[in-house]
Parts: structure tokens; C-alpha cells; sequence
């Protein structure tokens, strides 16, 4: 394996890439490194929202954009697209993955658990079919749809999640920045093949 840590990259997208493919296809030459500084132009991301809790999961969508925004993705590459709730999340994916548009797509949503229902069916229910959508339609989804066991919207939780989301739009770039590069190096050793 070879490890490569890009010291251009600002210092929250930096992180430490490991290689895993053999060592025939890292490189044609010396000279040459597998992987190469991204050119973001023509790539687009769609970013789905759940409408409950908006004020809470607005803040993973601020973070998640200025992070993306940092590391040289322009902001009008990113699509917004919302959702009644989050159940809806997935057939919205699951369309916007069929047209070919999207390198990407990330979803956001908080599922709580309302008292009339238990929230695990509905979690259940996205978190298989936002991965559904990505298996099937091989356009990586990326989840921040959080699912906490008890959240009550008093004043403590509400201000924990909504500085939480903050941490999880960040992640969530960094994730997408990585799945972005790794997409364009499988197309990389397809072609090589």
C-alpha cells in the first residue's frame, strides 16, 4: 500500500489516502502519480434535505458547502433539493441518481422518534434505501441523516444537534471529496483495463 498526504489540500480535507489497488495500476511512470489534483469543474453534486427540524439540519448543509467551497468545488455544482421528510429521501435519490447528472449525492435529515411510531422502522426504511439507490445505480449516496434513540426538542438537545450537524456537513465533505476521488480513479483503472 501507498500512503500520500497532500499538503496543498486545506487542513480539513487532509487526511491520509492508502491506496489498495496493485501496484501495476498506481502508476504509468514515475513521474506520473495514479492520483492527480482534482479538477472539479465537471463534476455535480445533488444535496438532498429533509424539511423537519430545517433550522438543525440547515447547519450540516452550511458546513458541508463551505468545506466543499474551500477545497476549489464551486458552489454552483451543487444542486439543493428538499424533502418533505426524510422518508422521502430515498426515491428523491433514487431519481436524481438515474439521470446521470450527479458524480454524488448526499443526503440530510434528523429521524426522531415522534412518540406516535418507533422511529427505527423509518431509519430502517432510508438508511437501506439511500444504499439501495447507490448499489443499484452506482452513484455513491452519502448519508447524514442522523437518528438519535431520544430527542426531545428542549433547549439542550436542540443546541447538541444543531452544533452537531456543523461536524457532520464537514465530514460529510470530506467524505464526498474522497468518494469523488476514488470514483475517478476506478474509472481510471477501468480504463486501464
Amino acid at each position: 500500500m501507498k500512503e500520500n498526504v497532500n499538503e496543498d489540500e486545506p487542513h480539513f480535507v487532509r487526511f491520509k489516502r492508502v491506496h489498495v489497488f496493485p501496484d501495476f495500476v498506481k502508476t504509468k511512470t514515475k513521474e506520473e502519480p495514479y492520483m492527480t489534483k482534482a479538477n472539479y469543474q465537471s463534476e455535480r453534486i445533488a444535496f438532498i434535505q429533509a424539511g423537519w427540524h430545517k433550522d438543525i439540519t440547515d447547519q450540516g448543509k452550511k458546513t458541508f458547502i463551505e468545506d466543499m467551497k474551500a477545497a476549489g468545488f464551486p458552489e454552483a455544482n451543487i444542486d439543493i433539493f428538499e424533502t418533505p421528510g426524510s422518508l422521502e429521501i430515498p426515491l428523491q435519490a433514487q431519481l436524481l441518481a438515474k439521470t446521470g447528472r450527479y458524480n454524488a449525492i448526499v443526503c440530510t435529515g434528523l429521524i426522531v422518534n415522534g412518540g406516535i411510531y418507533r422511529h427505527e422502522f423509518v431509519t430502517t426504511a432510508v438508511i437501506d434505501g439511500i444504499m439501495r439507490v447507490s448499489l443499484d445505480t452506482e452513484v455513491p449516496v452519502l448519508s447524514v441523516i442522523l437518528t438519535p434513540q431520544n430527542f426531545h426538542e428542549h433547549e439542550e438537545h436542540h443546541k447538541f444537534f444543531f452544533e452537531h450537524f456543523k461536524v457532520k456537513g464537514r465530514e460529510a465533505a470530506s467524505a464526498c471529496l474522497k468518494t469523488l476521488d476514488n470514483m475517478r480513479a476506478f474509472k481510471t483503472v477501468a480504463k486501464a483495463a
